[in-house]
C-alpha cells in the first residue's frame, strides 16, 4: 500500500501556491506509506532557472559539490544540481565528478526530491511549501519489493523531464526487465516500478504520446496498479484492468488532480464544485498543458 498524489494547474494565478497544494496533498496520504517519499516538481525556478537544466541526484555524503561550478541545493538525500547548459551535459558533468552518484532525474523544468523518513518530516527537508510552478506529484511509500533506501524511492525519473509513482505491484516485472536490458536499458535499483517507468520512457524516446506509452503497458504489464506518470507537457493516470488499487481524479477549471483517497483532495480550492469521478480500469486519461 502506497499513497499517490499529482496536481496539474491550468491556472496560472495558481502557480505560487503548487507547493503549498502540493504539501497539503502529501499529507493526506501519509498513512498509506510512511517510511518514505518523494516528490517532483514542474516549474520551480528556485531550483531551475530559466534558462538552466537541472540533475536531482543521490550523492555520497562527503561529495564536494564545489567542483561542480553550478548552482547546488541540498535537501537531505537529494542533491538539485542547476547550470546553463542542455540536461544531457550537466548529467555527463555530474557523473563524471562523481561516479558513484545516483541520477534521479534530470530536465529543463524538474526537480526530484527522494528520500527515507517520515513523509511529513521530508517535505520540511525539501522545502516543498516554497516552491512553485505548474505541475508537481508526490508519493508515499509502504515497501514491498525492494528495500528503503532513497534509490528504491518513488518517483522514478529515468528520461527528460519525465516521472512516474506507482501503487501496487507488477508480477511479470523480472521478464520485462530481462527484455529492456538486452535492448541495453540500465537499471538504478530493483525496484518493480522502475521497470515501469523505463518501459515508459523506452516508448517516449520512439516518438510515442503519454497515452499511447501507458496502452502499451497496459497490454505489456501483468499485476495490479494505479500510476501516475507526468512529462514535460502531460499529466496521465492509468489503473489495471481489474482495478484494485484506488484513485480518484477531480477537475475544475483551474487544476486537474489525482489521490489515492479523497481527504488528499478535499484541501484543494474549488473542490466542492469540482468534476469529481473514479478513472474506470484499464483506461487511460490524459491531460497535455
Amino acid at each position: 500500500m502506497c499513497g499517490i498524489v499529482g496536481l496539474h494547474l491550468r491556472d496560472p494565478e495558481l502557480y505560487p501556491r503548487l507547493g503549498t497544494l502540493l504539501e497539503s496533498m502529501l499529507c493526506g496520504v501519509v498513512e498509506r506509506g510512511p517510511d518514505s517519499a518523494g516528490v517532483a516538481v514542474y516549474g520551480d525556478t528556485r531550483r531551475v532557472p530559466a534558462g538552466h537544466a537541472a540533475v536531482s541526484v543521490l550523492l555520497p555524503p562527503d561529495a564536494d559539490t564545489s567542483v561542480l561550478d553550478a548552482l547546488v541545493t541540498r535537501a537531505g538525500d537529494t542533491t538539485v544540481v542547476a547550470a546553463p547548459v542542455a540536461p544531457e551535459d550537466l548529467v555527463a558533468r555530474v557523473t563524471a565528478a562523481f561516479p558513484s552518484a545516483v541520477v534521479v532525474g534530470a530536465g529543463r523544468e524538474l526537480t526530484v526530491y527522494k528520500g527515507t523518513g517520515h513523509p511529513r518530516d521530508l517535505a520540511a527537508t525539501y522545502d516543498l511549501a516554497g516552491a512553485s510552478g505548474w505541475q508537481g506529484l508526490a508519493h508515499t511509500r509502504m515497501a514491498t519489493e525492494s528495500a528503503v533506501v532513497p534509490e528504491g524511492c518513488h518517483p522514478f525519473s529515468v528520461g527528460p523531464d519525465q516521472c512516474l509513482v506507482h501503487n501496487g505491484s507488477f508480477s511479470n516485472h523480472a521478464s520485462i526487465r530481462r527484455d529492456l536490458a538486452r535492448e541495453g536499458v540500465r537499471f538504478d535499483s530493483d525496484n518493480d516500478s522502475e521497470v515501469g517507468a523505463r518501459y515508459v520512457a523506452s516508448r517516449l524516446a520512439q516518438g510515442e504520446d503519454l497515452e499511447k506509452a501507458l496502452l502499451g503497458l497496459r497490454e505489456t504489464f501483468d499485476g495490479f496498479y494505479t500510476l501516475l506518470v507526468t512529462s514535460a507537457d502531460g499529466f496521465a493516470v492509468v489503473r489495471d484492468p481489474i482495478a484494485c488499487k484506488p484513485a480518484v481524479i477531480a477537475e475544475t477549471e483551474a487544476w486537474v488532480a489525482m489521490a489515492s483517497e479523497f481527504r488528499a483532495l478535499a484541501p484543494l480550492p474549488s473542490i466542492d464544485s469540482a468534476r469529481l469521478y473514479e478513472p474506470e480500469p484499464g483506461r487511460v486519461y490524459a491531460w497535455r498543458r
